[in-house]
């Protein structure tokens, strides 16, 4: 490990004398070389664009870069595995989330780490730079205030606001969730989920699920069972307030279909697993790097179990970069005005699909495997399979179409489809002529 720390440090920083600190920069995507280029670039002929938006608002869409640039935001109280570290020790993984954009959807991204972790103060910075941006992604911004920030903003800015924390697990884990449904026969509404950890992501996981179908979900935060006898619940753990005599962890596990940790390391005990339910049971263990049980441990006790974690070196990752690139890529392109329940339900199916197709051989061989279908041990498909791009973007355009959240109206499906294939085939190194190959 400490030869991978001083490999990651140097990774950061610059590597020659042309190079910068960091990992990202910006992409000039016009010439500048000539006298006219220069004077179109800026003074004189950049009034024409000017002109033409103050016109009409809307054609900022055609003269910019607005329609393809995120911002990541945080105040760096909540960074994953690190907690609240403050703003600017939050920047590299700012700058990485801006990496994952640009790979995996060739969606520009620009970090903007706040010296503040007053919720007001968030809400009136980000709705007042909201407009030069395509879309908002929340980043690593502790609860409950992140559901404040999220919800305020939301209702204020004219652009799609994500908090990926909170959103791409409950994305990720869902299409998992509808794979084991399918595999073991058993309907939404018939099964038991407990959720270890009532932070961002434990919500809307919850939330999510609910809107699957699932009826009977038990949550826990640090204090145990989330039940209506407690009077320590703020507005957002109170949705899942039960009428229970459960108390602990050990309570709620009994016959439980689907376990989900958003908590800390071996949480989970193997006694523990062999209470749940008698078919197919499914433990996301998504605490990182050390999963609330290990998939070796978990299977030792379950043979039958189906387990994933947040880990690449396991089977089933629940891995956040398969939803937020993708998903706004999709809103971006249909310039849409929210994220809804429905496109991020959209991108849940879409990912499901893409686990039932047949896994690419440079997919299996990057990750070096050769048993790669679906199944126990493949629910959730891989980062590395590009169809993903094209799944989830078109259904997130589709859902936003269908909500009346998108400015696009007049949209060609079947050419936006192409469109992505060729960008996920461009993004691999490939040119691709012809969509139907």
């Amino acid at each position: 490990m400490e030869q991978f720390k001083e490999e990651s440090l140097a990774y950061h920083k610059a590597r020659n004398e042309y190079d910068t600190n960091g990992k990202i920069g910006t992409l000039l995507t016009k010439p500048c070389n000539t006298e006219k280029e220069l004077a179109m670039a800026y003074s004189p002929g950049v009034a024409y664009p000017c002109l033409e938006i103050e016109k009409n608002e809307e054609a900022v869409y055609e003269y910019t870069n607005k329609g393809n640039l995120v911002a990541v935001v945080s105040d760096g109280t909540a960074v994953l595995g690190l907690g609240d570290i403050g703003h600017m020790a939050s920047k590299p993984v700012m700058e990485g989330k801006a990496v994952l954009f640009k790979t995996f959807a060739n969606v520009d991204a620009i970090d903007i780490e706040l010296a503040t972790n007053e919720s007001e103060e968030i809400i009136q910075i980000v709705s007042k730079m909201a407009d030069s941006f395509g879309g908002i992604n929340l980043e690593d911004i502790s609860a409950p205030r992140c559901f404040e920030i999220e919800e305020k903003l939301k209702e204020i800015c004219d652009v799609p606001v994500f908090h990926d924390d909170q959103h791409g697990t409950a994305v990720i884990t869902t299409a998992g969730l509808m794979n084991v449904l399918e595999i073991s026969g058993k309907k939404p509404e018939e099964i038991k989920v407990v959720i270890i950890g009532a932070g961002a992501a434990g919500i809307a996981c919850g939330k999510m699920y609910r809107n699957l179908g699932v009826k009977q979900i038990v949550m826990l935060d640090s204090k145990g069972v989330i039940h209506k006898g407690r009077k320590d619940l703020n507005k957002y753990k109170e949705l899942f307030a039960l009428e229970t005599d459960d108390r602990t962890l050990e309570d709620a596990i009994k016959g439980a279909d689907m376990v989900l940790g958003l908590s800390g390391p071996d949480l989970i005990s193997p006694d523990m697993l062999t209470t749940m339910t008698e078919n197919s049971p499914i433990v996301f263990a998504c605490a990182n790097p050390n999963p609330e049980i290990k998939p070796d441990v978990a299977k030792k006790a379950r043979p039958d179990i189906i387990i994933g974690t947040g880990r690449s070196d396991y089977p089933n990752q629940v891995n956040n970069v398969l939803g937020f690139p993708q998903i706004f890529r999709g809103a971006l392109d249909v310039r849409a005005r929210k994220i809804t329940e429905n496109m991020k339900l959209a991108a849940a199916k879409a990912l499901a699909e893409v686990a039932k197709l047949e896994v690419p051989k440079s997919v299996q061989e990057a990750h070096g495997r050769e048993d790669m279908h679906f199944g126990t041990d493949y629910i959730i498909p891989s980062p590395f399979d590009r169809r993903v791009l094209v799944y989830v973007a078109s259904a997130v355009a589709k859902a936003a179409i269908e909500d009346g959240v998108a400015r696009v109206s007049d949209f060609d499906f079947e050419a936006y489809e192409c469109k992505l294939k060729k960008l996920a085939a461009h993004l691999e190194g490939i040119e691709l002529v012809d969509c139907n190959t």
